[in-house]
């Protein structure tokens, strides 16, 4: 599930995963079921988000001359500027074509599809099969979410709740497994 030779790109998962989950249990906030556990929920998945960005943002600092997949200049990194522009062109492209068309309720599945679709292309760019995982999972929430019937409980909160641990678990278990091998070095 894991590629050990570059353990910071593990960790660096683990940031970028942390401030997924973090954004995503925001956005959840924006129309959750009227209970105060829901908000309350997804306060602490917001928290934990800042939390695993913070320990595997610092431990990717400490460790920053190691070695990355994604080194500027190689075809690595090439490639993934490629993916993330293009997640980015499609996501706003898709974006203003449902406004227009007054289905902005749809935005937020949209936007996790389009996530979980680009870590198929960052799973080989990285060499790291548990982004294959988190595409799945992401994938899978986003269709659902979208199908949904309209009520007075947002889409986004499906893709926040649901989400944001998904972001939560990979990130983690990918930090866990990098800070493992730095620690088997020193």
């Amino acid at each position: 599930m894991f590629d050990d030779t570059l353990p910071r790109d593990l960790v660096m998962i683990g940031a970028v995963f942390g401030a997924g989950a973090f954004a995503w249990a925001g956005w959840a906030q924006e129309g959750p079921p009227r209970a105060w556990v829901w908000r309350a929920l997804l306060g602490v998945l917001s928290v934990a988000g800042l939390a695993l960005a913070g320990w595997s943002g610092t431990l990717a600092a400490r460790n920053w001359d190691g070695g990355t997949a994604i080194a500027t200049g190689g075809r690595g990194f090439t490639l993934y500027l490629v993916v993330f522009w293009a997640e980015v062109l499609v996501a706003v492209v898709a974006g203003l074509l449902l406004a227009r068309h007054g289905r902005s309720d749809l935005l937020a599945p949209l936007v996790l599809l389009v996530v979980g679709v680009h870590f198929f292309a960052l799973a080989v760019v990285f060499g790291q099969p548990v982004l294959h995982l988190a595409a799945v999972l992401l994938s899978a929430i986003a269709v659902p979410a979208a199908l949904v019937p309209p009520s007075a409980v947002a889409r986004s909160f499906w893709c926040g709740l649901l989400g944001a641990p998904v972001f939560l678990g990979v990130g983690f278990w990918s930090v866990l497994r990098g800070a493992s091998v730095f620690a088997a070095s020193s």
